[in-house]
């Protein structure tokens, strides 16, 4: 019997949207060896406390072998105590007033990073001029804070899987909010969700080196920002 293909998805910067974080969770297949990373940035948001508690509940469903979270810049303010987890408009923070500690440990512990196949995921980059390096040579604070978001070929045809900057930034297009592929080896997925309601998730064919778009209506490879019509419709894989 044919092994079953084994996919990971990937999304980013959630910062508080609970409902845009349970679509886009409806969007993710956990069977079989798939997998779900998380790239950073739950909080800041409109419900901080209620998607650390849907986080925290995927990984005591499946997992935390399954469900990956890694750590992004405004977890690093929450731990450096510039900015905390809850705040003025946060829909559930005085029902979670008394968790913040527990909440705050479990953010210490996030890693910075996941490799996997010839992908690398991170919330906002690593130091591409370490080239094989990079693990070494990437600080804490490029992890998380790299700005601008960087673009081309990286070493040996490793591919990079991250958020932190808006796409729309990146693009240059104030309405685009999907995936940007530079065309070359970065794939950036922070779809602005405070702005545009919207959080992309990614799926990877490792195997293959196969990048997709989820959508409601099937898997899209995703093609280079600056090719015209640049997702194609391929149906679900």
């Amino acid at each position: 019997m044919k092994n079953k293909m084994s996919y990971i998805y990937a999304m980013s910067d959630i910062h508080g949207c609970l409902d845009a974080f349970e679509y886009a969770l409806s969007l993710v297949d956990f069977s079989g060896d798939n997998k779900l990373i998380l790239l950073g940035d739950y909080v800041h948001g409109p419900d901080s406390y209620g998607v650390l508690k849907k986080i925290m509940q995927l990984q005591n469903k499946y997992g935390s072998d399954k469900v990956t979270v890694l750590r992004g810049n405004h977890e690093d303010m929450v731990c450096d105590g510039r900015w905390p987890i809850g705040e003025v408009g946060d829909e559930n923070g005085c029902d979670h007033e008394g968790d913040s500690a527990r909440y705050l440990k479990w953010i210490q512990n996030l890693p910075r990073y996941y490799t996997e196949g010839n992908t690398i995921f991170v919330h906002a980059g690593i130091d591409e001029e370490a080239e094989d390096l990079w693990e070494w040579g990437t600080d804490d604070y490029i992890f998380t804070e790299k700005y601008p978001a960087q673009t081309g070929r990286f070493y040996n045809g490793m591919q990079i899987v991250a958020g932190h900057i808006g796409t729309a930034e990146i693009s240059g297009n104030p309405g685009f909010h999907d995936i940007y592929f530079d065309g070359e080896s970065h794939y950036y997925i922070d779809g602005t969700v405070l702005e545009s309601g919207m959080i992309p998730v990614i799926k990877i064919d490792t195997k293959n080196k196969k990048y997709y778009r989820v959508t409601e209506t099937g898997d899209r490879l995703i093609l280079p920002y600056n090719v015209k019509n640049n997702t194609e419709e391929i149906g679900n894989c």
